[in-house]
């Protein structure tokens, strides 16, 4: 079975930063699209930044964080990271970090989609 775990939520002020990393293990054979979502209290779940298996390998963002936000790759395998900066209160969410992986263990063969349980991130004026 796979599992992706997110840690480096937290509570910080206005304008500082964070970095969210998220890490994937199990019967991993590959991981495709990888990406962040959040959701605030009372909203719906949405997409902050995604890296996208297909096309190239392209990334797309959110417009109320591009600028601010940069989803990479982490420097262990199957990590991938969000570097926040400048952040404002209404980035105030639950982070969850989301993978399309090929698990081994599912048969037959295929991607599923995966989900973190989600990293606090508080920001304060």
């Amino acid at each position: 079975q796979v599992r992706l775990v997110e840690s480096g939520g937290g509570s910080v002020l206005t304008g500082e930063s964070l970095r969210l990393s998220c890490e994937a293990s199990g019967s991993i054979l590959r991981i495709h699209d990888m990406a962040w979502y959040r959701q605030a209290p009372g909203k719906e779940r949405e997409l902050v930044a995604q890296i996208l298996y297909y096309g190239g390998g392209g990334i797309k963002y959110a417009d109320s964080v591009k600028g601010r936000f940069t989803i990479s790759r982490g420097s262990a395998e199957n990590t991938f990271d969000l570097q926040m900066n400048n952040l404002k209160p209404e980035d105030t969410a639950v982070y969850y970090c989301w993978a399309a992986i090929v698990d081994t263990s599912i048969k037959p063969v295929g991607e599923h989609d995966f989900w973190g349980q989600g990293t606090q991130v508080t920001v304060s004026s």
